[in-house]
């Protein structure tokens, strides 16, 4: 009968709590199965979808950079505000992080990224835009907190709900680890958007997901002079350009080809004029792998190879990697990568979970699932006909249509953990609360 309230004010959008869930649920098959289904019904009602849609609009029109995100900041406390959420805030420079349940053991967490790019876009904001979907993961992350918020008193735990700033090459995960975000912690969960798996299906595998990466920058010295008289400089520009060829041989000939890696120079600026070789150019690039063991050799061969090729030519070299760039591998927990695909089947059908190829890019998602069970995985978005615009593109666009299925994974994934991971704890750690944002 618990369970059947449940199912009944599970549709309501009261702020009353339902009776708890026995619990025996953790035991009863048909019944964790019917728990994601409640959740996607709900997140279907027009004033849900609604509401969230209203979220990610106002976030996309006040776009904000990485530790910048003062307004989406305040925007995500005024929505827990009123749902009667708790939270601790600054958690590095904008974040916030929720909890919702018991207070108690097991802890399970939910992430959401909030920042925006830099690029020319034509907007209210100038130069910068949401062309990753981090707005959409906001408002998603939100929408689950108002569905288990209305069901805490089932919560057999607590859910941790972090909302991450400066993900795009900031390394916001890190700096709100170290603030201690994710302090007893169980498992945490990660979705992003994707305008490559057409939606209504999601992609996701166990083990690495996306590699380790890096950026570099390098700065080759020579002695300039005019291009009629080479012999009286030493060109910057020869010396750069043999640099670049022998960087990429660090993956043809020192690389084993079943260990994917890559070095790839994207930035090359020197001289302004024809006619004249200038003293200085700069280089600059990103590396990947997919242990930490490869990405460490690669970035040592990266910075042997620059100095060692430009003193061939004459010139010396300054190599400079950007610390906060370092990502590391983000891989899926075996265990909770399982969980996922049970709780996605049940939602969407275990015909439309892909089980995808680890990629290149690189998600700061990885300093959490490094430091404790994570699983990351691909929400799709696409739709059956039109052009497809990846994410860092002007012309990338969110699918709003897909955000009852984000926040009802978000929710079910969460509370058939706790559910199905009692406590090995026997005293609570206190947690405290505060806003000083």
């Amino acid at each position: 009968m618990a369970f059947l309230k449940w199912v009944l004010l599970i549709f309501t959008l009261h702020s009353f709590m339902p009776t708890p869930i026995s619990s025996n649920l953790s035991l009863n098959k048909e019944a964790l199965a019917q728990i994601p289904l409640n959740f996607l019904e709900f997140s279907k009602k027009p004033e849900i979808m609604d509401w969230m849609v209203n979220i990610r609009r106002k976030i996309h029109e006040n776009r904000e950079l990485g530790y910048e995100e003062f307004e989406t900041s305040k925007l995500i406390r005024a929505e827990l505000d009123l749902m009667g959420i708790p939270y601790k805030c600054p958690i590095a420079v904008t974040g916030v992080v929720g909890y919702i349940g018991t207070g108690k053991p097991p802890f399970v967490a939910l992430r959401a990224d909030m920042d925006a790019l830099a690029m020319e876009h034509k907007s209210k904001v100038p130069g910068k835009m949401h062309a990753c979907g981090h707005d959409a993961h906001v408002a998603m992350l939100l929408g689950a907190a108002k569905m288990l918020q209305h069901n805490q008193n089932d919560l057999q735990g607590t859910v941790v709900l972090i909302f991450q700033p400066a993900e795009e090459g900031g390394g916001g995960a890190k700096i709100m680890l170290d603030e201690g975000a994710l302090d007893k912690v169980d498992a945490i969960f990660a979705l992003h958007v994707t305008a490559r798996v057409p939606i209504g299906m999601v992609a996701s595998r166990p083990g690495p997901i996306s590699a380790a990466m890096g950026f570099f920058e390098a700065v080759i010295n020579g002695k300039g002079g005019h291009a009629a008289i080479p012999q009286h400089t030493v060109d910057p520009i020869l010396a750069a350009s043999n640099v670049i060829v022998s960087l990429q041989h660090l993956v043809s000939r020192e690389a084993d080809p079943l260990d994917s890696q890559v070095v790839s120079i994207a930035k090359f600026q020197g001289g302004g004029a024809f006619n004249v070789i200038p003293d200085s150019v700069t280089i600059g690039g990103t590396f990947r792998a997919f242990s930490k063991e490869s990405f460490l050799q690669l970035r040592q061969r990266i910075e042997e190879v620059i100095s060692k090729q430009a003193s061939v030519q004459r010139c010396n070299a300054t190599v400079i990697f950007d610390e906060r760039s370092m990502y590391p591998v983000n891989s899926n927990n075996k265990e909770l990568h399982e969980h996922f695909r049970k709780v996605a089947g049940e939602i969407l059908g275990f015909e439309n979970i892909i089980e995808m190829q680890p990629q290149m890019g690189g998600e700061d998602f990885a300093f959490f699932s490094e430091s404790i069970p994570g699983l990351f995985f691909f929400l799709g978005m696409k739709e059956t006909e039109g052009a497809v615009h990846s994410g860092h593109s002007p012309y990338f666009r969110v699918n709003e249509d897909v955000f009852p299925y984000g926040a009802a994974l978000h929710a079910s994934l969460a509370i058939t953990y706790l559910l199905q991971n009692p406590t090995k704890y026997t005293s609570p750690p206190e947690v405290s609360y505060r806003d000083e944002l």
